[in-house]
């Protein structure tokens, strides 16, 4: 009978795939790009994907274009790392400002003040999807085009142990393209769940 051991550490994407290639972890969710997987050895499937939205102050709560937004980047690589790489391919596709913040605010209260400040809308990263905004604040769909973040359930390439395989299956299985397979729709380049027929600038 397989054993299963769910380690619920919470590390940043790149550390995540890293622990998956040095045989620490059999798999991992992680936001992984198609360079990553072959520098290291791994393969993904595809297992989930945010769309991202915008926060802004006011009360209006319509659709904001990708190039009237802001996004942050922040000056701890080992923290944010993964989401640098994707916030400076966004700004480059889609025409949004990157901010170069060195205070951790790419989440929580201190991302709430830096939105407080821009003037304009900050797209909110997958970190910060589910929380809950202050009263002052809305949040706001991203449109032209509408942004994906995707998650990737990643594993050694040479993996052949039938109970990993088939634990990838049982969860990969029927979770369909997500909405990211739409012409609105943006990934970044190198992401590997990127196909044509989406979004170009």
């Amino acid at each position: 009978m397989a054993q299963l051991h769910i380690d619920a550490w919470i590390a940043p994407s790149h550390t995540q795939a890293a622990r998956v290639a040095d045989g620490s972890l059999d798999l991992a969710v992680c936001w992984v790009r198609t360079d990553d997987l072959e520098q290291r050895g791994l393969s993904a499937r595809l297992i989930g994907a945010d769309r991202l939205y915008a926060v802004a102050t006011g009360d209006d709560t319509s659709t904001v274009d990708a190039r009237d937004t802001v996004v942050l980047l922040d000056d701890d690589m080992t923290a944010w790392w993964s989401w640098n790489i994707y916030a400076e391919l966004l700004a480059r596709d889609t025409g949004a400002r990157a901010v170069r913040i060195s205070d951790g605010g790419i989440t929580g209260p201190a991302f709430f003040d830096h939105v407080r400040r821009s003037g304009r809308p900050v797209i909110n990263c997958p970190k910060g999807q589910t929380t809950a905004l202050p009263p002052d604040l809305v949040q706001r769909p991203v449109v032209t085009p509408e942004i994906y973040w995707t998650w990737s359930l990643v594993r050694r390439e040479r993996e052949d142990r039938p109970a990993v395989l088939a634990l990838i299956d049982a969860l990969c299985d029927g979770v369909g393209d997500l909405g990211i397979r739409t012409e609105d729709a943006w990934l970044p380049e190198g992401d590997p769940h990127r196909h044509q027929g989406v979004f170009r600038k």
